[in-house]
């Protein structure tokens, strides 16, 4: 398959996106297109990303949305180019949600989609999610996706959720191996539960390491 250049706008959308989205799919072909236009000029994903923007980008994100309960305060950690949490808002306008990221153009390139998107439940927040301790036992849902191993994204990531909260990273083949080596870490944060789920359907079902905790975690 070959690579989209850069400026092109992303693939027409297929059934299962259609069947996911539903009414919202217009702003998610918008989003697509922002991804495969200035996403690619601007070095946020690459040109070669283009043709499989729907299957492996937004929805394997937009699967997590259904995770979430009416009125959620959700973060996303790491968001780049906002993977997975503008497709979150897209589909989820009953939550609000954050999008710490800590690089300048990416975080321009998030305040510029979510003008674009007319997303008004969304905050962007240039930091580094270890840094942002004005936000701590804030939310109830923690997002995470390609930013770091467990055993190191759990202690930027717990100390944001409220006791009880939950951490959903999104992961790949190796999330049980993960998971395992990153215990006695997620235990001195107070994890009192944690497993690996598959969130679909999708063709490419989305794997997830989910993690809850009981007691609020402090950043150290």
């Amino acid at each position: 398959m070959s690579a989209a250049p850069p400026g092109q706008l992303a693939p027409p959308p297929p059934e299962s996106a259609r069947e996911l989205f539903g009414e919202r799919l217009s702003m998610a072909v918008a989003y697509a297109d922002l991804l495969a236009g200035d996403g690619v000029v601007r070095g946020l994903i690459g040109p070669r990303e283009v043709p499989r923007l729907w299957d492996r980008h937004l929805l394997n994100c937009g699967v997590i949305a259904a995770e979430l309960a009416p009125g959620d305060r959700v973060a996303d950690v790491g968001s780049g180019a906002g993977l997975p949490g503008l497709v979150v808002a897209i589909l989820r306008p009953d939550v609000s949600v954050t999008l710490i990221e800590p690089m300048l153009r990416r975080t321009t390139f998030l305040a510029e989609a979510v003008e674009a998107l007319g997303l008004t439940s969304v905050t962007v927040r240039r930091d580094r999610a270890e840094d942002v301790r004005d936000l701590a036992g804030t939310f109830d849902v923690v997002l995470a996706r390609a930013v770091a191993p467990l055993e190191k994204l759990a202690g930027w990531t717990v100390p944001l959720l409220r006791p009880g909260g939950r951490l959903l990273a999104v992961k790949g083949s190796s999330a049980s191996e993960e998971l395992s080596s990153a215990g006695p870490a997620l235990a001195a944060l107070g994890i009192s539960d944690a497993a690996v789920r598959t969130l679909g359907p999708t063709d490419e079902p989305t794997t997830v390491i989910e993690a809850r905790g009981v007691a609020l975690a402090r950043f150290t």
